[in-house]
């Protein structure tokens, strides 16, 4: 065999072992994912002033789309149970349920995955999030008031569809009322122009995520000719 047509040979040889490891070490991500989380809840108010007093509990779930590996769009459902007293007579205490509708953006700061080529990405990251929610509370959840959700996180991939994440959010109402008690609520009507004066309610969840809906399959290499 002519020595050119081996030395063809050998480099055709070579690129495809150097194609190969490149192929292969891409993992592709699933664009979908299903939740389920459960933690503690508080209410901030006129009832109760500081975080983490009168904690009860959440549980809920969500169904979260990934435009890539640190941009997501998330859409979640909560049950909570909120509880104070009133200043003027401790004895009384309120309890009220409440039903949190929302969805935020969320920004990983690390790319989310399993080991791969790209040494940028990693299983462990922390996140933030932002967006707009309704909560729903009162008798039969009749009364609704828009509120602002936004809190940080951390998220776990241990397997290749499974994830772990801890998440504490804070929801800023639009709305003085949460309580449902006449001398806790907006009295004045002072809410438009005293945002600050409104309720609060956060919650601390651990949660469990399902990753499905695998994104097309795409050569790396194809793509950089």
């Amino acid at each position: 065999m002519p020595q050119r047509k081996i030395v063809k040979y050998i480099v055709v040889l070579c690129s495809f072992l150097g194609l190969t490891p490149i192929v292969s070490a891409q993992t592709r991500m699933y664009k979908w994912e299903l939740g389920l989380q459960g933690g503690c809840g508080y209410y901030v108010g006129d009832a109760a002033p500081h975080i983490f007093t009168n904690v009860r509990e959440v549980y809920g779930g969500h169904v979260r789309y990934k435009f890539d590996k640190r941009w997501s769009l998330q859409l979640k459902g909560l049950h909570q149970v909120i509880r104070g007293t009133v200043p003027e007579d401790p004895a009384f205490v309120w309890s009220n349920k409440l039903i949190n509708l929302d969805v935020v953006g969320e920004f990983n700061f690390f790319r989310l995955g399993l080991q791969e080529y790209d040494s940028r990405v990693k299983p462990i990251t922390p996140y933030i999030f932002l967006g707009v929610g309704v909560g729903l509370y009162g008798m039969n959840y009749g009364t609704a008031a828009a509120y602002l959700p936004l809190g940080i996180g951390l998220k776990w991939k241990f397997a290749q569809r499974w994830q772990l994440q801890l998440a504490w959010q804070h929801n800023v109402y639009f709305a003085d009322n949460l309580e449902l008690v006449e001398s806790l609520g907006n009295t004045y009507k002072l809410n438009g122009s005293n945002f600050l004066n409104n309720d609060l309610t956060g919650q601390l969840m651990l949660g469990i995520v399902f990753e499905f809906g695998k994104e097309k399959k795409i050569c790396k290499w194809c793509l950089d000719q």
